[in-house]
């Protein structure tokens, strides 16, 4: 099991599909915490370059984060895809972009990035959307690798735990971009990590990750406090430099007239917290729960408004505390959180 004294600061870097970079995950790493680099969306060989360019990047002790798979049921859940994309079709032929034909997959190349990280042996793999599959438990301890469970309530961390998992990540509900609960089509709870811990600390004996609303060195020394062994921490590294922010989607972030945030399916058909922009205003309303083909629908959308620089049109992933998030170097956002520590 990972060595947590090899990290200085209890302090992970949030894996965030689509906007974390190499260069993000190593820097946190660098800065004493624990980077995640996220495999979400990615293939095989986008996977094994990633990795390796952390490597390039960093000696310190790192993670890679998967999706479980999605169970997707055709029969079911066609009709509800087909009225969404009737009403995204407007949208789409505005932005000059054709919604794809559906591709009724939900395993996110997973089989094949368990390979690459059999091969790969970093230090610890997370998971997230479910309770890590055994075989892939058996195949990544036998590789090396600490297993990490995403849970958002009690039973799901008494499922983690029987999978095999050797720690956890409970995230509340502040946290920004999807929720994780192993199931898409639930509804996720609306409690804090504060709130949901005492019930996670008492049916299981594995360590505790805290995720969700983690700005400020106040929120890190609360948590240790309380019980956990770390916290994770996406929305506080959003405007870094390493980052991989799209122009549009730091437009929106930093909006001072956008105000509200809401937990939506409108951009994948899963539950993320987002800032409300006209795409969630417009959307979220008949959004439909079937993950990840939605995410396939909706993607020349977004690729259209990133494109342009229009932040309508993307999907802006925050935490309850994305006004306290600041630019600058990786390593200042963990120095700062980690200031209460020492």
């Amino acid at each position: 099991m990972l060595d947590w004294s090899l990290s200085p600061q209890p302090i992970v870097g949030a894996p965030m599909a689509g906007t974390g970079t190499p260069a993000l995950a190593a820097a946190i790493s660098n800065a004493g915490g624990f980077g995640l680099f996220p495999g979400g969306y990615l293939s095989g060989d986008k996977l094994t370059e990633g990795i390796a360019r952390v490597w390039e990047l960093t000696d310190r002790p790192f993670g890679v984060n998967l999706f479980v798979p999605t169970p997707v049921d055709e029969q079911r859940d066609a009709g509800l895809l087909r009225s969404y994309a009737e009403a995204l079709a407007p949208v789409a032929q505005s932005a000059g972009v054709q919604l794809p034909e559906p591709r009724w997959d939900g395993s996110d190349d997973f089989a094949e990035k368990v390979a690459v990280l059999e091969q790969a042996r970093v230090a610890l793999v997370s998971f997230i959307f479910g309770p890590p599959p055994v075989d892939a438990v058996q195949r990544l301890h036998a590789a090396g690798s600490t297993i990490l469970a995403t849970v958002t309530d009690a039973a799901e961390a008494q499922a983690a735990a029987a999978a095999g998992a050797d720690l956890l990540c409970l995230q509340g509900t502040d946290a920004g971009g999807h929720r994780g609960t192993h199931r898409h089509d639930a509804e996720p709870n609306t409690s804090g990590w504060r709130e949901l811990l005492p019930a996670v600390l008492a049916v299981t004996d594995l360590p505790v990750v805290v995720a969700g609303g983690i700005m400020a060195a106040g929120d890190v020394s609360d948590a240790l406090a309380r019980g956990a062994v770390a916290v994770q921490c996406g929305s506080a590294f959003l405007l870094t430099d390493e980052c991989g922010m799209t122009d549009a989607y730091r437009a929106g972030f930093t909006a001072p007239e956008l105000t509200e945030q809401v937990v939506t399916r409108a951009f994948s058909g899963r539950p993320a917290r987002a800032v409300r922009n006209e795409f969630v205003a417009r959307f979220d309303p008949v959004a439909v729960p079937v993950y990840p083909i939605v995410n396939q629908l909706t993607k020349p959308v977004r690729a259209a408004g990133a494109a342009t620089g229009n932040r309508e049109l993307v999907s802006l992933w925050a935490g309850t505390g994305w006004r306290q998030a600041r630019p600058g170097p990786a390593a200042d956002v963990v120095a700062a959180l980690a200031a209460d520590l020492h």
